[in-house]
């Protein structure tokens, strides 16, 4: 059974694990901003000091990690009940998730720095393209579900998570063994980085819609 119901009812009330849930909640979304920015950066050759701004934004996401972390742990220190300990759990559990989101972005910056030109998904490959749209819809779907509880679009994105594996792993294999040429070394590895990148992230928003339909212990795997 979900334990999502009762992390409903945390929202609902105004102590600190509440709040904690509420800054996680603004971590995501600060997070796909961040996301789709980097994308657009990436697609339009932006400026490097634009870019360099936008990584050291990462940092926010780590500050909001670290002051959910001890709103969570103050909580439990403070009220000494333990009732509800699961549904802390899977708010740290969480948080790790956008995290991680947050250093694969990072990577996708450094190619943004790196590539010498404009990097667009359609002219490396057409499967590339599709990853790299499935993975901005997936990030708001999964905000779109944790905000209001929708576990029917939590469990279609666990779904389809393995589509976006595939695809991936095509593009990371294809480029190993030369069936995927582009003509030069450089685009060759900008190509299957980008897809191993998108490949991570739609894993960590994966974990992150587990939390609304799984009990603690399989939150972060299908079932």
């Amino acid at each position: 059974m979900s334990l999502f119901r009762d992390i409903v009812k945390l929202w609902n009330s105004d102590d600190l694990l509440s709040q904690a849930w509420d800054e996680s909640y603004e971590m995501m979304v600060l997070s796909n901003q961040i996301f789709n920015k980097a994308i657009r950066y990436l697609r339009e050759n932006e400026d490097l000091d634009a870019i360099k701004a936008l990584k050291k934004r990462d940092v926010e996401i780590n500050l909001f990690q670290k002051d959910v972390r001890r709103k969570v742990v103050t909580h439990y220190a403070v009220s000494q009940n333990v009732e509800d300990l699961p549904n802390g759990l899977v708010l740290l559990n969480m948080v790790v998730d956008v995290e991680r989101v947050g250093d694969y972005t990072k990577n996708i910056l450094d190619l943004a720095l790196n590539y010498p030109d404009t990097m667009l998904a359609e002219e490396f490959s057409s499967e590339l393209a599709e990853i790299e749209r499935e993975v901005i819809s997936r990030f708001e779907k999964t905000i779109t579900a944790i905000n209001s509880q929708d576990e029917e679009v939590a469990r279609s994105l666990m779904a389809t998570y393995k589509d976006v594996v595939s695809s991936s792993d095509n593009i990371v294999n294809g480029c190993i063994s030369g069936e995927l040429s582009q003509g030069s070394e450089s685009k060759s590895v900008t190509l299957a980085l980008y897809a191993r990148y998108l490949k991570r992230i739609a894993a960590h928003l994966k974990n992150i819609s587990t939390i609304l339909v799984n009990p603690f212990e399989a939150v972060g795997y299908k079932k």
